[in-house]
């Protein structure tokens, strides 16, 4: 198929430069990334992802762990499994 079409987009430096890390990671080049975020939409009709705006528990769980409150640090698996009772 002739690739032709270009996209333009302006983003944050660094959160363009934060994904084009990890799909170097990945090996995939931004080109790639975005043709495979495409093709997902294509095939599925919307977004590839759930998009939410996170409840109240999400929020005040999100914001301890970003500040280190209330965490339950595990060894491995094992442990985590051991902890939660699994």
């Amino acid at each position: 198929m002739n690739k032709s079409s270009t996209i333009r987009a302006r983003i944050e430096p660094e959160l363009k430069d934060n994904a084009e890390h990890i799909f170097r990671k990945l090996g995939l080049t931004t080109t790639q990334a975005l043709t495979l975020f495409y093709k997902q939409v294509e095939l599925r009709k919307g977004l590839p992802f759930d998009v939410a705006i996170p409840n109240e528990t999400t929020r005040r769980t999100l914001a301890d762990t970003d500040s280190g409150r209330n965490l339950v640090l595990c060894e491995d698996a094992g442990d985590m499994f051991e902890k939660l009772g699994i």
